[in-house]
């Protein structure tokens, strides 16, 4: 992977050069924007206002736009002479729990390479003492032309690194609660529970993004000429209107899921039954699996053949009984009416 960043993390005294990389990467599909008509690429260009003509990069600078419109111009000369101590430094101010840390502060993630052999000692340094005080770090550090706030952490034996909002970034959550009084029974919330209960936990790495690979297979059946496969528009629920029959569906719905698509488990409207339904229908599936597994092949091919047998003898004797009827519906004389 290659480093974007090099510098050093200041632990105290201690001075340790780093490499910082990219933690995460985009699977995103890139779409250009195309002219509709023809299909020509729409490009945008850099044109200045007041001479109306395109500038080129070199010929590009920042300014700061006042509350009235002007413009003041800021150069790198100007930026490079603040005094920012971490411009090329990692700089610990703390170690903290890592549930202190608001997961909305939580921005990018790198990954903190020793940058040398002579690194190698104190980088592991500082990663052990991480590990075995089950704390983080909290660290300032400048990149791309601001300082910025940190969380260090270790994922299995490298240091990552966070970027964190600064706490006045964070917007406060007014005005977004529901306004009106709402009650919450408790048969609803045990419903809640009972839902979340049998849809249960997942694996993260089995996720992924089904909407990407929909767009990319689109793209491969226009590459090759061929007509995009169709799917069927998923069904959308109306406006829930008794949020208690709702709950009710979803946990014998996830739990029909849960069984392989066997309704046995979601025929009560109960939640706690519902649940212990499913466990038990879970224990006889792992008895009979049980079974299955202590039968050896023989008794498997004896098994197999008895109720093949059995049927068949079931099918000869139903054959014979209507044979018999038969006969004697034909033997009784019809009686006629006077």
């Amino acid at each position: 992977m290659r480093s974007i960043w090099n510098g050093a993390i200041s632990f105290g005294l201690v001075s340790i050069p780093i490499k910082l990389v990219n933690a995460t990467e985009s699977h995103s599909v890139s779409f250009r924007q195309i002219h509709t008509e023809d299909g020509g690429r729409i490009r945008y260009r850099k044109v200045c206002e007041l001479e109306d003509r395109e500038v080129t990069s070199s010929e590009i600078g920042k300014g700061y736009e006042d509350a009235d419109g002007t413009i003041v111009p800021i150069t790198d000369e100007d930026l490079a002479q603040l005094p920012i101590p971490t411009t090329r430094t990692i700089e610990i101010v703390a170690f903290v729990p890592a549930d202190r840390i608001d997961p909305l502060q939580l921005g990018a993630a790198y990954y903190l390479g020793a940058n040398g052999v002579p690194a190698a000692k104190p980088y592991t340094l500082l990663r052990e003492a991480l590990k075995r005080s089950n704390r983080v770090a909290i660290a300032k550090y400048a990149l791309r032309g601001r300082e910025r706030l940190g969380m260090l952490r270790v994922v299995d034996d490298v240091i990552a690194m966070h970027g964190l909002l600064w706490p006045d970034e964070i917007r406060a959550p007014e005005g977004v609660a529901p306004d009106a009084n709402v009650t919450v029974r408790d048969k609803e919330l045990d419903l809640a529970d009972a839902l979340m209960d049998t849809l249960g936990e997942v694996d993260l790495d089995d996720l992924h993004d089904d909407y990407r690979e929909a767009v990319e297979e689109l793209i491969a059946a226009k590459t090759s000429g061929e007509e995009p496969r169709e799917t069927a528009a998923p069904a959308r629920s109306g406006k829930v209107l008794d949020l208690m029959a709702a709950l009710e569906s979803s946990v014998r719905a996830a739990q029909e899921s849960r069984a392989g698509g066997s309704g046995g488990a979601g025929e009560t409207d109960d939640a706690g039954d519902a649940g212990d339904a499913g466990e038990t229908e879970e224990a006889e599936h792992a008895e009979v699996r049980d079974l299955r597994k202590k039968k050896t092949p023989a008794k498997k091919a004896a098994g197999a053949k008895k109720p093949a047998a059995a049927g068949a003898a079931k099918k000869t004797a139903a054959k014979k009984q209507a044979a018999k009827k038969t006969t004697a519906k034909k033997s009784t004389p019809r009686r006629r009416s006077a």
